[in-house]
């Protein structure tokens, strides 16, 4: 990738996140921090690190299942707690 192509990813990047309110930030430096350690995240462990309810966990995963915040995040499994499935 050049130089150019990666500043304006970066630039694309930004835009985007501008757009999702704070907690959607936050999940999602969140998630891009420790999407290499694992791939499976339940709600309810995001938010007691974060100081969120799961309940606001999972209904601002949707704002971030986008193409454009530069992962993939897909709904997997609802045992105890909502999973998601994250991949960079």
């Amino acid at each position: 990738m050049s130089a150019t192509s990666a500043e304006g990813s970066a630039s694309t990047d930004a835009g985007i996140e501008s757009t999702l309110s704070e907690k959607q930030q936050r999940i999602l430096r969140y998630l891009r921090d420790h999407v290499g350690e694992k791939t499976y995240f339940k709600s309810r462990l995001i938010g007691d690190e974060l100081g969120l309810s799961a309940k606001e966990v999972g209904t601002n995963m949707s704002a971030l299942q986008t193409d454009a915040v530069g992962i993939d995040v897909e709904k997997w499994g609802y045992s105890s707690s909502t999973t998601w499935r994250v991949t960079a």
